[in-house]
């Protein structure tokens, strides 16, 4: 479209002239205005822009991504233990709570609360280095959603043979997580 613009504004390409036919034989011969009348311009139609090449497809520099969605039962501020194998990255365990100081230096920030979060624990059991991606809705027994978060590598990857814990975020709507019944878990893995 960038093509057919700068060469249009260079007057490269140009509108065809109007073209009006000849009377034929049989057609009357009709008497021309008067003179002090001026005659009406000529009607034209806008010519549509002509149609863009097809260009190919896009290409990226990404790798495919390994994809991962399922259902599971929910406990609040107590480890699940879960066992999914995507692509060499083993998922071992999930987590829902508040992100809390237990004991602060004199009693300074004792309990004080930084968050809602579900901590994912995963090791990378394959031999190249992993990018994962996660997301996690909770629900409650009504099947309504009651928080989402999603999270996951940054910067740099999950080395071979690696453990890490991911801390998904939970933010504004978080106020009922610890009554939830399922959380469903997505994972996109990139290598």
């Amino acid at each position: 479209m960038q093509i057919l613009t700068l060469a249009f504004a260079l007057g490269l390409i140009q509108e065809p002239p109007l073209q009006i036919p000849p009377p034929t034989q049989a057609a009357p011969v009709q008497a021309p205005e008067p003179a002090s009348k001026p005659a009406p311009p000529p009607v034209r139609t806008p010519t549509p822009p002509a149609a863009m090449p097809a260009l190919p497809p896009a290409q990226t520099t990404l790798a495919p991504l390994t994809f991962y969605s399922e259902g599971f039962s929910f406990s609040w501020d107590r480890i699940i233990p879960l066992s999914i194998n995507l692509d060499g990255l083993k998922v071992s365990s999930i987590f829902f709570n508040k992100r809390a100081v237990q004991s602060g230096f004199l009693g300074i920030l004792k309990d004080a609360e930084f968050g809602t979060r579900a901590q994912v624990e995963v090791t990378n059991t394959g031999n190249r280095p992993k990018v994962p991606g996660f997301a996690v809705a909770v629900l409650d027994k009504d099947g309504r959603l009651i928080g989402v978060a999603s999270g996951g590598t940054k910067v740099g990857t999950i080395k071979p043979g690696e453990t890490e814990t991911f801390d998904l975020n939970f933010t504004q709507v978080k106020e009922r997580l610890a009554s939830g019944d399922r959380f469903l878990l997505a994972i996109e893995l990139r290598n």
